[in-house]
């Protein structure tokens, strides 16, 4: 694990690139004065453990660049995989002294940290911060209720254009980029984190990944490079009657 007080460009909140979507996206710049006194960033390889649960929650962050993974262990050793953290994304909960769950890098991350004490204290004289949290876990909320329609009635083709939509979309939308002149993206999940994070097998994620490139619903360069030509195509292919819902 790599830890650094700045980190090649992430340096600014006023230059970084998640400022429009993360926690401090509605801050004027005094609040994001306070937030720059009182953060540093940290980097994690692939595969390299954030937090156990169970320990003491020391800080909360943002996900600036790549992405990781939630999951809880049972007892007898299984392993569920309840959520992917893409930039932008908070991990943490201010007010929990310990974490409640497994965080996994499952790419290169760099994340930007507050200690818990400090930002929970900054929370209280800067409203938008709150006001911002509050949002983010409505969203957040409304995800998990999708997720749940996902996981127990939907189509092994569905769930996966699902998640590739999500993806693509959030890509897009990082970048302040149009979907409607194509997405391309490099697919942070591994075949098998797929398939784990949708209950699926890997040999199911994989027919029909292979299926919806020959259907020319996607295109694919080696293993995770992804381009969808068409949104509306692909959204056709996730079963519902939406635009893709709520873009968290």
């Amino acid at each position: 694990m790599n830890l650094a007080q700045s980190s090649g460009n992430f340096t600014s909140c006023a230059d970084c690139n998640i400022r429009n979507r993360a926690v401090c996206a509605t801050c004027d710049a005094e609040e994001l004065s306070r937030l720059e006194d009182i953060k540093y960033y940290r980097s994690f390889d692939a595969g390299q453990q954030i937090m156990f649960q169970g320990d003491e929650m020391h800080f909360v962050a943002s996900v600036v660049t790549g992405a990781a993974k939630l999951s809880r262990t049972l007892p007898d050793g299984r392993i569920q995989m309840l959520g992917l953290l893409l930039p932008s994304d908070f991990i943490g909960r201010p007010g929990r002294e310990h974490v409640a769950y497994d965080v996994e890098a499952i790419q290169d991350v760099t994340l930007c940290c507050f200690r818990r004490k400090p930002f929970e204290a900054l929370i209280e004289v800067t409203p938008h911060i709150g006001q911002r949290l509050l949002v983010m876990s409505l969203d957040e909320l409304e995800v998990a209720r999708e997720w749940m329609m996902l996981l127990g009635r939907k189509t092994a083709r569905e769930k996966i254009s699902c998640l590739l939509s999500l993806i693509g979309r959030r890509t897009a939308s990082l970048h302040h980029k149009r979907v409607s002149d194509g997405l391309s993206f490099e697919m942070p999940m591994s075949r098998e984190a797929m398939g784990e994070y949708l209950g699926l097998t890997i040999e199911t994620v994989s027919r029909q990944m292979t299926a919806l490139r020959k259907d020319g619903v996607i295109e694919m360069t080696g293993s995770r490079t992804i381009t969808i030509p068409d949104l509306t195509v692909l959204m056709a292919e996730t079963g519902d009657d939406t635009d893709g819902g709520v873009l968290y």
